[in-house]
């Protein structure tokens, strides 16, 4: 099951750190940067978002040879790509594909919430295969088949907006990823509210997300339907760990968004394993950190020394 096979590699590394690949251009550096948009002013009208997906790949790429050997999982940021139009889903597709190659769970962060044929149509294009009289494809991209592990999810429309990916989920041993508490402050404008019940939204929302996955557990008790929780809430993450014993946890929000090890603590439980702690900027913008100051071609060595330090930190509150 994926929730076992990716607790299985967080073991084998002793790392629970998933890679934010969300590349933005003005963050890339000037090696990967310079190369592709000199191009564009030779490029024929339109071809501008081409050469920026692949000022992206290259980035990715060499991020990813750097880091799949001591993290278990990396996950794209599927806004950043969409941005780019055809050339940046290629992009997308491609990124996952080749961080499969190196053996990486891939998380697609893609946040998404709908209901019916809707819903049904988004778990196709990201974790299905697409049925063509009878016969399935997997879709991907123009080039590329490969499939994220993972998808996150938004919770707001009900039970009938994440019931529509379980098929798949379990056809295709894949996973889900639900929000239930975001690491972004506005957060608390619609999940701090106080329900009927006496308890905060998000509290009622993780318990809804562990009765959903209570029946889909691996052999280490954790479901294949996880929770987002964000690491910049540690008192939160605290109450919604006990009440959802069998989840695992995505956590964003570390490092650039000021979560620490500290604030993780009580996020593991029993055999320590529960839970994954996301960094994106911290990581693939370590580069521009004075800490790890380097020339622009070893921007990828800095981003190996950020996650290095990163375990580190996590594993001095991790028993």
């Amino acid at each position: 099951m994926i929730t076992d096979k990716l607790i299985d590699r967080i073991r084998e590394l002793s790392a629970p750190i998933v890679v934010g690949l969300d590349p933005q251009l003005s963050q890339l550096p000037n090696c990967v940067k310079d190369n592709h948009l000199a191009q564009i002013n030779e490029s024929p009208l339109g071809d501008a978002a081409k050469h920026v997906a692949n000022a992206f790949e290259e980035f990715n790429k060499a991020i990813i040879d750097q880091i799949y050997d001591i993290v278990p999982a990396v996950k794209p940021q599927i806004a950043m790509y969409e941005q780019l139009g055809a050339a940046g889903i290629e992009c997308y597709f491609r990124t996952v594909d080749y961080a499969k190659q190196k053996g990486l769970i891939v998380i697609g962060d893609v946040k998404r919430g709908d209901i019916a044929s809707t819903a049904e149509a988004y778990s196709v294009a990201h974790i299905g295969k697409l049925d063509i009289d009878g016969r399935k494809y997997s879709p991907g991209s123009a080039s590329v088949h490969a499939r994220p592990d993972f998808l996150t999810i938004n919770p707001y429309l009900g039970y009938d907006s994440i019931e529509p990916f379980l098929s798949d989920c379990m056809e295709y041993d894949k996973g889900l990823f639900v929000l239930v508490k975001t690491s972004n402050p506005g957060s608390r404008d619609i999940q701090d509210v106080v329900t009927d019940e006496g308890i905060p939204l998000y509290a009622h929302v993780g318990r809804l997300v562990q009765k959903w996955g209570e029946d889909m557990a691996g052999r280490y008790g954790y479901s294949r339907i996880g929770a987002v929780i964000g690491a910049t809430h540690p008192n939160e993450a605290k109450l919604l760990r006990e009440l959802m014993p069998n989840t695992f946890f995505l956590v964003p929000g570390y490092g650039a968004q000021g979560g620490s090890g500290k604030d993780l603590k009580d996020l593991w439980v029993k055999d320590s394993y529960g839970a994954i702690v996301s960094s994106s900027r911290g990581i693939t913008g370590a580069f521009k950190q004075e800490k790890y100051k380097c020339d622009d071609k070893d921007f990828a060595l800095a981003s190996r020394r950020a996650v290095l330090d990163m375990k580190a930190d996590l594993g001095a509150y991790i028993e």
